[in-house]
């Protein structure tokens, strides 16, 4: 890699791979020693192929849930297995890794330009702007730049747009999925609302178990699926669909927490 070597964004790479490693090795015991992070799927991130993935989550702190994305990611691509253990694998992190973002979230204070030359795609958002209600239009010009990144490599987005859970999805995600034809991975993330503060820069309380679950690829028909289905698949793969909310059985809870039981088993068992 030439020390000038620039990403499509005209970001240095050189530069945003030291930022990487500076910031992973500032963040990994949140994930390792205060909390302990567990994760499933790690054999998917090795499946996938090296460009035009977008990775959906559902979005529990502003900075927390995709520097856990990051350290996982890069951990699965060095060849853990459902671990972060050993943060080696964050000298030679992979650099075409992208994540959507607010554009006024990003340009805040110096650690949040930091963050954005890390892998920021800075979006204006249409619903939001600095605290109040909005109604504005799409620029094309960040969708072209979501496209970019995506022909570049990874992309994270939060398609609810907003730490609130049960938000309904934004329907700008299922246009990219249909004009850019991305390979759809849902991530499912918890614990990280009750570990950190709400931009997920402090350490709200010690000891959580979070958990980082990555799934099978959605199975899309990015030319006959409307913008309504695609949407509702996308809510039922991250569990934010309004149908979480009803009340579950007894039997279900038991089932769940069983499932609980054996991710805590099998995690202490990596430790």
């Amino acid at each position: 890699m030439g020390l000038f070597k620039r990403n499509p964004f005209g970001h240095i790479l050189f530069i945003k791979k030291w930022l990487i490693r500076i910031m992973g090795l500032m963040t990994h015991s949140r994930y390792k020693q205060f909390n302990n992070l567990e994760v499933e799927g790690s054999d998917i991130i090795r499946s996938l192929p090296d460009r035009n993935v977008l990775f959906v989550s559902n979005h529990q702190t502003y900075f927390a849930d995709v520097v856990a994305m990051f350290h996982v990611f890069n951990a699965s691509l060095s060849g853990r297995v459902d671990n972060i253990k050993n943060i080696g694998y964050i000298w030679n992190p992979k650099l075409n890794m992208y994540y959507v973002a607010a554009a006024e979230t990003m340009k805040k204070s110096l650690l949040t330009k930091m963050f954005a030359y890390a892998g920021s795609v800075s979006v204006e958002r249409t619903w939001r702007s600095e605290g109040k209600e909005i109604n504005r239009k799409v620029k094309f010009s960040d969708i072209s730049n979501i496209g970019m990144a995506l022909n570049d490599g990874w992309v994270i987005t939060f398609p609810q747009g907003t730490t609130t859970p049960w938000k309904p999805l934004r329907k700008g995600t299922a246009h990219i999925i249909k004009k850019y034809k991305p390979i759809v991975v849902p991530v499912v993330i918890d614990g990280f609302r009750r570990s950190f503060d709400k931009k997920g820069l402090r350490i709200k309380k010690k000891g959580i178990l979070q958990s980082m679950v990555i799934k099978e690829p959605l199975d899309i028909d990015y030319d006959n699926e409307s913008f309504d289905a695609i949407i509702e698949k996308l809510e039922y793969a991250i569990e934010q669909h309004p149908s979480f909310l009803k009340v579950i059985p007894q039997k279900e809870l038991m089932a769940v927490e069983e499932e609980n039981e054996l991710r805590r088993f099998r995690n202490r068992k990596k430790v």
